[in-house]
């Protein structure tokens, strides 16, 4: 069956930097767009940031722009986002996503068009 683990969240301060990873088995990875959502306490799920399968076209959501790079390495099955310069409003549980997209260079930002999600991974920035 398909599972996507995140790992590298954590409790870090305001100014530091994280490194979040995804690793995808059972599926072919390459076939997948890749995205990471956040959902902090007592609020829905956010788009934070997305890759296309060949990882040619990523997309930011405005809060992580300049602050976040998403990228791929689909020889490993893994995706993973950079996040430097966190703030406490970084503060949520942040999972990765994937959405079936072979070849296709346009990037979804609904969370209801992902097929696949990860259990997640905290991460808690403190001021």
């Amino acid at each position: 069956q398909v599972q996507l683990v995140e790992s590298g969240g954590g409790l870090v301060q305001a100014g530091d930097s994280l490194r979040l990873s995804c690793v995808a088995s059972g599926l072919t990875f390459s076939n997948y767009a890749m995205g990471w959502f956040r959902q902090a306490p007592g609020k829905g799920r956010e788009f934070v940031a997305g890759i296309t399968w060949g990882g040619g076209t990523s997309a930011y959501a405005e809060a992580g722009k300049g602050r976040f790079t998403i990228s791929r390495d689909n020889a490993k099955n893994t995706v993973y986002l950079q996040m430097n310069s966190l703030k406490p409003e970084d503060t949520a549980v942040y999972y990765c996503a994937a959405d079936y997209r072979p070849r296709i260079a346009v990037l979804r930002r609904s969370s209801d068009e992902y097929d696949y999600w990860g259990q997640g991974t905290p991460v808690t920035v403190s001021s």
